[in-house]
């Protein structure tokens, strides 16, 4: 099949024909909200996407799902920045299960070592409580802080041409993860990609990945796509600029929502949608997802900079130092880069039996360029996603169902509700 030319130039009407119907349900909650219609009336400067899931639980607690999405469309591309980090986490703990090698769990002590000059050798980390990196202490920082440092070294241990071909196997053929976040491998040296050790606690070898190297491009998701324009000052000098994202990572909002929820009701699927995890994996993944910053361990966060709210965009918007609410959890995962903001959740309240799952995306870039780093996360798109999720909330909150749900099996946080 052909693959679609997609050039964006946001502000200009290329993109107002929209792939599904909006919820009337979603529409009517809009409508109501002056800060969501305010940005939904500007669709065509925010680039607004939203997928609203309702659950329903028959008497054996099973779920099943209703969808409401508005202004959803798997055409209108926006970078995915910090989301790569979910599917990259479970893929992670597959691989290590799929490898079957005694000895090799997530925690196991995982040595980066450096084969191309941008690469960088990760043989220790004081943060962790061996001294040593793993799988399992990366994929904490991830999806704790949204570390960058440590997607990109579980990035290298998976491998893009892995990642990708298992993103195929769950039905996204056109999803692509296919770089770091490291500023030194972009371009060329992106091709090549580090050797990985395992090791035992008294030093011993227990797996060994060589370097490798991406002879073959993976094919964009889009032709083309580029997305602003350039600006110039009164002497005619470039200031700001359009961006070219045609080689860029690429999820979709809908690709993200159904990988998150693939992994909370992961028990309820089957063949390659449901993920090679253990028990024990499976609740490690969430629980971190859900965690806030202070709450761990190893690593150790300060409230400062990393305050409770600092990846729950939803429900609480921006720089909540402390949630006390011990009832209400958020299960998510964020990205915030170039102007565009997404977050995706499941959200519990174990007091009021209430869940729902939340995806938005929305662009906050007002000049429509880049280079200076000023967004309008703060006073658009944060704002926003606060609104949404508070009004869907107190709908779910208020919305009768014939069974409640148990959820007891996502309750890490010791709630007595």
């Amino acid at each position: 099949m052909r693959r679609s030319r997609l050039t964006l130039l946001l502000f200009c009407s290329a993109f107002l024909s929209f792939a599904q119907t909006n919820s009337k349900l979603l529409d009517s909650v809009i409508q109501a909200h002056p800060v969501l219609k305010q940005v939904i009336d500007q669709k065509q400067k925010y680039q607004p996407q939203i997928i609203y899931t309702q659950i329903n639980r028959d008497a054996n607690n099973k779920p099943s799902f209703i969808n409401h999405t508005y202004l959803l469309n798997e055409r209108n591309y926006f970078y995915c920045a910090s989301l790569v980090k979910l599917p990259c986490s479970i893929f992670a703990l597959e691989k290590i299960n799929g490898l079957n090698i005694n000895n090799l769990v997530r925690s196991t002590s995982m040595l980066t070592d450096s084969a191309a000059i941008c690469q960088k050798s990760t043989w220790r980390d004081t943060t962790s409580a061996t001294g040593y990196p793993s799988v399992e202490h990366h994929i904490k920082k991830m999806l704790l802080v949204s570390d960058n440092n440590s997607y990109s070294r579980v990035y290298e241990f998976l491998n893009p041409k892995y990642i990708n071909a298992r993103l195929s196997r769950l039905g996204y053929p056109t999803a692509r993860i296919v770089h770091r976040f490291d500023v030194e491998c972009i371009g060329a040296p992106n091709q090549f990609i580090n050797p990985v050790r395992f090791i035992g606690t008294s030093g011993q070898l227990i797996y060994q990945q060589p370097a490798d190297t991406i002879k073959v491009p993976f094919t964009p998701a889009f032709e083309k796509v580029v997305v602003g324009r350039d600006l110039y000052n009164r002497r005619k000098k470039l200031i700001s600029s359009k961006k070219d994202f045609t080689k860029s990572n690429y999820l979709s909002l809908k690709m993200i929502h159904e990988i998150l929820q693939g992994l909370v009701f992961n028990a309820y699927q089957s063949g390659d949608k449901k993920y090679n995890l253990t028990e024990s994996d499976w609740e490690f993944l969430m629980r971190h997802l859900g965690m806030y910053p202070r709450e761990s361990t190893y690593p150790k966060y300060s409230v400062k900079p990393y305050h409770d709210s600092f990846k729950k965009y939803f429900m609480y918007g921006s720089m909540v130092e402390s949630i006390t609410e011990d009832s209400v959890r958020i299960f998510n995962i964020v990205g915030r880069a170039y102007g565009y903001i997404v977050d995706c959740a499941y959200i519990v309240n174990y007091r009021t039996k209430t869940e729902f799952m939340l995806s938005a995306v929305s662009y906050n870039n007002a000049r429509n360029s880049f280079g200076s780093g000023n967004y309008e996360f703060m006073t658009v798109g944060l704002p926003f996603f606060k609104e949404l999720s508070l009004a869907l909330y107190t709908l779910e909150t208020n919305r009768k169902k014939k069974y409640l749900p148990d959820l007891s099996s996502v309750n890490f946080f010791n709630s007595q509700h």
